[in-house]
């Protein structure tokens, strides 16, 4: 089976084909271009170098969430259309277990954390072993205080990624944890994760449309926050 992912719900922006367990190939862009710049011509790049037709693409599979929401909706949408032209199954996963799947290779505690500022982080928990990654948590948003103190819990080493790596590795709680920051090229979500977990995904009988593919935001983005704080505002 040919999976198409895409990641672009941070800064980096990244597109994989994974044909069964094999890597075809991957580009991976972290710069301050904006997701609507480069997200399609690396797909297209993609497709070529690997001379691949979108049309022998089985699955379409994109990071629907947490993150930013510009850049969650800029790959959702454009999964969306390719896969509704060639009228192909969808699979959304979480970027907090694409970026998991980096450290598939290791026996720990994998705590997969994302800037969602306002002094929160996005966080889910995995362990990771034997080449796969299981869920421990479900996707949440919380404080870098109440995750450290979760963690404590936790018997395995402790690997942080994400872009919220390294304020959770500064954290006096989390040094106490002896918390580990793996290598740059391991710490942020790719396409090539968001592939793996969609195999999952399908596997497991959860593909979609592409009419039903949606976003997966954890709270309200920040222009609703502060409309509904100006409301109550009026309403006092």
């Amino acid at each position: 089976m040919r999976i198409l992912a895409i990641d672009s719900s941070a800064t980096a922006a990244s597109a994989a084909l994974l044909d069964d367990d094999r890597l075809l190939g991957e580009f991976y862009i972290n710069t301050r271009l904006t997701h609507s710049q480069t997200l399609m011509p690396m797909i297209d790049h993609l497709l070529q170098c690997t001379r691949t037709e979108l049309g022998n693409v089985d699955l379409f599979a994109v990071s629907a969430g947490p993150g930013s929401f510009t850049g969650v909706r800029i790959g959702v949408a454009s999964i969306k259309g390719l896969a509704m032209a060639q009228n192909k199954p969808c699979a959304g996963v979480s970027a907090l277990e694409a970026m998991a799947q980096n450290l598939a290779h290791l026996d720990c505690t994998v705590c997969a954390v994302m800037d969602a500022r306002c002094g929160q982080v996005y966080n889910a928990i995995f362990s990771a072993h034997e080449n796969s990654v299981e869920r421990i948590t479900p996707d949440r948003a919380l404080s870098i205080e109440d995750l450290a103190q979760e963690c404590e819990n936790y018997t395995k080493p402790i690997f942080l990624v994400g872009d919220g790596a390294k304020l959770c590795y500064n954290n006096e709680r989390f040094k106490s944890l002896n918390a580990v920051l793996p290598p740059e090229h391991l710490l942020y979500q790719r396409a090539w994760g968001v592939a793996k977990s969609a195999q999952k995904v399908y596997e497991q009988g959860g593909a979609v449309s592409p009419a039903a593919l949606m976003p997966i935001y954890l709270r309200p983005p920040q222009a609703e926050r502060e409309l509904k704080k100006r409301i109550k505002g009026e309403i006092k």
